[in-house]
C-alpha cells in the first residue's frame, strides 16, 4: 500500500466514524424523543434543531468519502465505448468539477459563517441556538471535503499534463464492473 492511499483510507476512516457516530447518537435522540412523547406526552425539544446540523454537518463528510473512495455515482454506458485519451479527459472534467464544486460549497459556507457572525445570528427554536457553533462544526466538516476535492484535480492534471492517461483512469475513472466485484469481495473477506 502507498503512502498517499493509506493516508487516504485513515482520512475516509475518520470521516466515516464521524458521520456515523453523529447519526446513531441522532437515532437515540429521535427514538428517546418519540418515546417520551409517545408514553409521557412531554416533548424534549431540540431534536429537529439536531438533525439539521447533523445533516448539514454530515453531508459534507460523506462527500469526502464517496470522492476519496471513487464510490459517486456514474453513469458510464457511453464512457465505456470511448477511446482511452478521451475517457483520460473526461476522468480529469469530472474531477475538476467535482473540485470546483467543493470551492463553491465551501465558499458559500464562508460566507453563511461570516453573516452568521455579522448578524449574531441564534436559531429560531426554542433552544434559541446561537448558530456561529453549528456553522463552525459545518465549516470544519466542508473543509474535510474541500481538502481531498482540491487535491485530487490537482493530482489528475498533473498526471494528464505529463500524458499519463492511463494512469489517470485508474486512479479516476470509473472502475468496470469486474473491478467493482473485486473490490467488494475484498471488502467482505476483509470485514
Amino acid at each position: 500500500m502507498n503512502p498517499s492511499k493509506g493516508s487516504a483510507q485513515s482520512y475516509t476512516r475518520i470521516a466515516s466514524n464521524v458521520f456515523g457516530v453523529t447519526m446513531l447518537s441522532l437515532a437515540v435522540m429521535v427514538t428517546v424523543e418519540t418515546l417520551v412523547r409517545k408514553l409521557f406526552s412531554i416533548s424534549l425539544g431540540g431534536v429537529d434543531e439536531l438533525a439539521g446540523y447533523s445533516i448539514a454537518v454530515g453531508a459534507p463528510l460523506c462527500f469526502a468519502v464517496a470522492l476519496l473512495e471513487r464510490s459517486h455515482i456514474r453513469i458510464n454506458i457511453v464512457y465505456i465505448y470511448l477511446g482511452a485519451r478521451v475517457r483520460a479527459w473526461l476522468d480529469a472534467l469530472s474531477i475538476l468539477a467535482l473540485g470546483l464544486m467543493a470551492v463553491f460549497l465551501f465558499a458559500f459556507t464562508i460566507k453563511t459563517v461570516l453573516e452568521t457572525l455579522a448578524y449574531q445570528s441564534i436559531a429560531q427554536t426554542p433552544w434559541a441556538t446561537p448558530l456561529i457553533y453549528p456553522h463552525s462544526v459545518w465549516l470544519l466538516a466542508m473543509t474535510v471535503f474541500l481538502v481531498p476535492a482540491i487535491w485530487l484535480p490537482i493530482k489528475a492534471l498533473t498526471l494528464m499534463a505529463r500524458g499519463k492517461g492511463a494512469d489517470l483512469s485508474a486512479q479516476f475513472g470509473p472502475g468496470t464492473p469486474d473491478e467493482e466485484l473485486k473490490a467488494e469481495l475484498d471488502d467482505l473477506q476483509r470485514r
